[in-house]
């Protein structure tokens, strides 16, 4: 399993165990992590899963598509290290990852 931190928009962490495979939005769904509303259910079709990754994992996580990159245009408050938790597959490598989740989603 790999440790996911998030963190709400009032400093709120939350730590889950993912299994790789799943992304970063399955999880924040599975556990109830507050802002993640995700109303495509996924399908990379809206931005109500935007998180913003941690400066220290953008690397380990890597780019966003150009679809995601469509998709962030309709983000709240799109910073540099804006993706979509949707689109972030869970991998023994993000064992650790922090993402931080916006004041309200677009």
């Amino acid at each position: 399993m790999t440790k996911l931190t998030y963190i709400a928009f009032d400093g709120t962490r939350f730590d889950v165990e993912a299994e790789n495979g799943s992304t970063v939005m399955e999880n924040a769904i599975r556990n109830s992590v507050p802002g993640i509303e995700a109303e495509c259910g996924g399908a990379c079709a809206c931005a109500t899963c935007h998180v913003y990754v941690d400066d220290a994992w953008t690397d380990a996580v890597g780019e966003p598509e150009a679809m995601e990159e469509d998709m962030l245009d309709f983000a709240f408050d799109v910073r540099p290290t804006s993706r979509l938790s949707c689109q972030i597959r869970v991998r023994d490598e993000l064992d650790g990852l922090v993402v931080s989740i916006p004041e309200r989603q677009g």
